[in-house]
């Protein structure tokens, strides 16, 4: 394992960081031209994201053939971390959830001709996508094997759908969308992947749930289906392979998400280090005061702890495996740390952290939501007890 960045790859890394400060950073400024989920307005990403195809830093996930930069997972890592040190960074790179995602998982199990008609706009980023799943109770949420209530017949050589899925993240300004339902009682084939165009009939849009925020580009909202029909050629995969095609999504998205959320902790930690050299009490910079010191390393320690926790995870991946504990490990310590280091920087800022003069208000509320996100912090704890109880001291096995 050597997590050292080859030379172009480093180069690849300063460059996106480079891009990101010069172009995604200006425009977090003013607060007041945010849209109405607390993001960049439309236009101006369109801008951002023409000059960072001109730049050659788009889709890092996709194949260079099907126009995007080709980098395996543990390339991927150094560019999201410094696509999210700006909070439009990783939609003008279309690297961010839930295209990110999505677009992986038509990669990996679509068709061909699926990938011509429901990918490549994804990648082109003409579109937007949504990966529809989460119910409201007594539906699915973290067990979508045994609680998912929306359900797919057949009829003829269609799929008619009928349920009730919410916290679909962007479902709002998304043209296609990947649909998760139950086709059979199967405790482990029971659920299917369907692909659907928003222009279809059968479903609708009930509202936008309004969240602490802020949020991506479409809000998250909920759905019904009502008569909904999928002919066979958008069928994912095959009958029964829904929850096969979750769980290949979710494990990289995780990591993903891992990737992003590192690169904002360091923000939130430039934006506090600038603060604490400068701010002067009791005869002294706060950067010189024992507790700050203290405040700022363990922050810079756990930063650097999920590095190497997401990196390792990262190379599983490349090797082929799962990593279902080492992404679960990435996940629960990422998301914990990212809450605590903008937690510490808010301290650090005093009242302007809480006020709207920084992004750090804006990173604390969008922090929350790294816990519940593609499986609760509880969750991941469980599936890495359940690895200890299985593999006792093998569990911390060193990889060759």
């Amino acid at each position: 394992m050597d997590y050292t960045l080859s030379p172009e790859l480093e180069e690849l890394r300063q460059r996106t960081a480079k891009f990101v400060r010069e172009h995604c950073i200006p425009l977090e400024e003013p607060r007041s031209s945010f849209d109405e989920h607390e993001n960049i307005p439309i236009d101006q990403l369109e801008i951002l994201r023409g000059k960072a195809k001109a730049a050659g830093l788009w889709a890092p996930q996709m194949p260079k053939g099907l126009g995007g930069m080709g980098l395996k997972m543990a390339e991927q890592a150094g560019i999201y971390e410094e696509a999210n040190y700006s909070i439009f960074g990783p939609a003008a790179l279309n690297c961010a959830a839930p295209d990110d995602g999505n677009m992986r998982l038509l990669w990996m199990v679509g068709t061909e001709a699926q990938k011509e008609k429901w990918l490549q706009p994804i990648i082109d980023g003409k579109i937007r996508s949504a990966f529809v799943m989460t119910e409201p109770h007594p539906g699915s949420g973290s067990d979508p094997a045994g609680m998912m209530r929306t359900k797919a017949n057949k009829k003829g050589d269609k799929w008619v759908v009928h349920g009730h899925k919410w916290f679909i993240t962007g479902a709002g300004a998304s043209t296609h969308f990947i649909l998760i339902a139950r086709t059979s009682d199967d405790p482990r084939n029971g659920l299917s992947a369907f692909l659907f165009h928003k222009d279809q009939p059968g479903w609708e849009l009930v509202r936008k749930v309004p969240i602490m925020g802020p949020e991506e580009h479409g809000g998250h909202c909920e759905l019904k289906f009502d008569g909904l029909e999928v002919p066979k050629e958008n069928v994912l995969m095959n009958i029964g392979d829904g929850l096969r095609a979750t769980q290949i999504r979710l494990g990289p998205a995780r990591l993903t998400h891992c990737m992003r959320w590192l690169g904002l902790s360091k923000r939130a930690m430039s934006i506090a280090a600038d603060y604490v050299k400068k701010r002067e009490s009791f005869g002294e910079t706060l950067a010189e005061h024992e507790g700050v010191q203290w405040m700022l390393g363990e922050a810079a320690m756990k930063i650097h702890t999920g590095r190497l926790l997401t990196m390792y995870a990262a190379w599983k991946l490349d090797q082929g495996d799962r990593a279902r504990k080492e992404v679960s490990m990435a996940k629960v310590h990422v998301e914990e740390t990212l809450n605590r280091v903008v937690d510490t920087c808010i301290q650090l800022n005093g009242a302007r952290g809480y006020s709207q003069d920084t992004l750090l208000e804006w990173m604390y509320r969008y922090a929350r939501q790294a816990k519940l996100v593609d499986g609760a912090s509880e969750v991941h704890k469980m599936v890495m007890s359940r690895f200890f109880i299985k593999e006792g001291q093998d569990f911390w096995l060193w990889d060759s």
